[in-house]
């Protein structure tokens, strides 16, 4: 009988493994153009290839204060500590114990006044025979290292948005000055247009009509206007400036789009894929939930722990002193025979939670690869667009000239000279918006290809000018957990 015991606790330490699912396979090949033939590009510090270095010092600035960055990093300081409260269980506990009391009892008599004092310490030490407590020390880690990428994923998205704020000023700082231009044309045409009416060249509602134009161009300025100081808000709140200084930051380069140094993406899905944070901890994730299973599975077997005791006591009676000392050691097997059902029930909830990581998986996986090619689709329609839109616009501004010299001779009436600047006011903002969702498009396909994280670098190692932030970072993300492996 007894070789038989050791015997059945390995076959049910070995039913306790579960196995994450495989991930699905990425798509074989890009369906979207892709830039620079695909040349693999490291992504890397991208913003520092732009040309315009205060991209750059926004993007560092708020990579150094953000409270979206700064919940990430106490997310994985954390996630370390359940590690921690993870990995203890499997070493050995010891708890002391002291106890001073004095007593005095008169009935009957005489009376007796005594002091008693015990000291004991305790040992208890849980085997781990269906490897529980192993399992939840890979769940802790994996969710360590979810908390580490997620971190990761965080720096991306804030400074995508950062650029994408900053993109959105610019262009509106350019349309700004185009609305300003424009309503200094009306405004000669309704001066103009006054003085034909004052001498009997033009009808009052031509007039009107001139003086309604300017009123709306500048309407539509005003209204532009506001939507730049809104994108300023934006801005403050991204980078924890005070506004006054980061106007001032901001008034350098006013109404100049940033235009980036593009950068190539590589050939294969999966190469893409592997550089996502955000992937990498909804595999990580997937992987704790996995071994969840086996700590939930773990808890319907027996559990044997060793335990100890050593006891020491003094009593002294009337200046009579005894003093003693006791001990305790021995194994503790506990067996489950009836919990109407809960711990199957707890198994069943671990690996429907599995599963959801694992649709979660997937789920961020195609999302990966639409956003990718979105953004390539976007960065190829902008690109192929943007000469049509250039010469578009430069052909209405002769055309708006050559009417206007037309209208003063009195060879064309308002009406034509004011439809012909309505449609060069709307191909210059045709051009500018196909400039900006040109960097834009950019700036997407820099995130969606994962901001250049390829799992091996440091919580902190990018951090660059984020002095504060990095510092932190590195203190509790050490290298001490390779992010890549598996």
């Amino acid at each position: 009988m007894r070789p038989a015991f050791p015997l059945c606790l390995a076959l049910l330490a070995g039913c306790a493994s579960t196995t994450p699912p495989p991930p699905p396979p990425a798509p074989p090949s890009w369906q979207a153009p892709r830039p620079h033939e695909g040349e693999p590009q490291a992504l890397a510090r991208w913003w520092d290839r732009f040309d315009d270095p205060q991209l750059a010092a926004l993007v560092a600035r708020a990579q150094a204060d953000n409270p979206t960055l700064a919940q990430a990093v106490a997310r994985i300081a954390q996630a370390r500590a359940q590690l921690t409260v993870a990995g203890a269980a499997l070493s050995p506990t010891l708890d002391g114990n002291l106890a001073a009391s004095r007593t005095s009892n008169n009935f009957p008599p005489p009376t007796l006044t005594y002091t008693a004092v015990t000291s004991r310490v305790d040992a208890a030490w849980e085997l781990d025979l269906f490897g529980g407590r192993r399992a939840g020390i890979a769940a802790a880690q994996a969710q360590a290292d979810a908390a580490a990428a997620q971190w990761h994923d965080a720096r991306v998205s804030l400074a995508a948005e950062v650029a994408l704020n900053y993109l959105s000023l610019r262009a509106c700082e350019a349309q700004v000055a185009l609305d300003a231009q424009n309503v200094a044309a009306a405004g000669q045409i309704a001066d103009l247009t006054r003085r034909k009416v004052e001498v009997g060249f033009e009808s009052p509602a031509n007039g009107a009509l001139a003086q309604a134009t300017l009123s709306d161009t500048r309407a539509r300025a005003q209204a532009q206007q506001a939507e730049c100081e809104v994108v300023v808000k934006a801005l403050v709140a991204l980078t924890g400036l005070e506004e006054p200084a980061l106007r001032a930051q901001l008034a350098a380069r006013a109404a100049q789009l940033p235009q980036p140094a593009g950068f190539s993406i590589a050939a294969l899905p999966a190469q893409v894929l592997a550089q996502r944070p955000d992937l990498a901890a909804a595999e990580q994730q997937l992987r704790a939930a996995a071994a969840s299973v086996d700590v939930a599975q773990a808890q319907r077997w027996p559990k044997l722990l060793l335990t100890g005791a050593i006891t020491l006591g003094a009593v002294r009676i009337g200046g009579v002193q005894d003093s003693g000392a006791n001990w305790a050691l021995g194994p503790a097997l506990t067996l489950p025979l009836l919990d109407g059902g809960r711990r199957r029930a707890e198994v069943d909830a671990a690996r429907a939670r599995l599963d959801e990581a694992l649709a979660a998986w997937q789920q961020r996986s195609r999302a990966a690869v639409r956003e990718v090619e979105e953004a390539l689709v976007r960065l190829d329609a902008a690109a192929r667009r943007e000469e049509d839109a250039r010469l578009a616009a430069e052909n209405w501004q002769r055309f708006v000239e050559a009417t206007q010299a037309r209208w003063e001779l009195g060879n064309a009436s308002l009406i034509e000279l004011q439809d012909a600047r309505r449609q060069r006011i709307a191909a210059e903002a045709a051009l500018l918006a196909v400039r900006r969702e040109r960097v834009a498009a950019w700036v997407q396909l820099y995130k969606a290809s994962g901001g250049g994280w390829d799992g091996s670098l440091a919580v902190g190692e990018e951090a660059g000018a984020s002095r504060n932030l990095a510092a932190t970072a590195a203190a509790t993300t050490a290298p001490e957990s390779n992010l890549s492996k598996p």
